[in-house]
């Protein structure tokens, strides 16, 4: 367990070293409805992308009623900021998966499955009381070349 904390706190030391050049390039801007501060993912050179995704349609941003589409929403979000970077899936090397019912964990499992193919990268998942906009799941994930 002191190794993981140990790895999780070096990555976040690691990420915030580099996020603070000046390389910190947005992508995927076009998953974002206009007016909103926010970016689904940033080029943090060397090469390295940081990615946040929300389980909104890309195209309509709306929030889809079934929870398993949420989590494809997500991870096809993530998905598209990885092509803009000029990545894929197999170069995610750290995955941090936020729920608000941890009851959806094993549905979770099986879609993360479609997604990444081992080896597996690093991942976390926690439960949240509440995530914005009224959302039941944001994956967030860190990419390197």
């Amino acid at each position: 367990m002191g190794k993981l904390i140990g790895c999780l706190l070096a990555a976040s030391l690691l990420l915030f070293s580099v996020s603070t050049k000046s390389d910190n390039t947005p992508v995927g801007a076009e998953l974002v409805p206009a007016a909103r501060p926010t970016v689904r993912g940033s080029w943090l050179g060397t090469p390295c992308t940081s990615l946040a995704c929300r389980e909104r349609d890309p195209r309509t941003h709306a929030l889809p009623g079934d929870f398993g589409q949420e989590a494809r929403n997500c991870l096809e979000n993530i998905g598209h900021v990885l092509n803009d970077a000029h990545m894929d899936y197999s170069d995610v090397v750290s995955v941090q998966i936020y729920l608000v019912d941890m009851s959806q964990f094993q549905e979770v499992n099986a879609i993360y499955k479609e997604y990444f193919k081992s080896p597996m990268p690093a991942r976390t998942t926690v439960q949240a009381a509440k995530l914005s906009l009224g959302a039941h799941i944001e994956i967030s994930a860190i990419a390197r070349k």
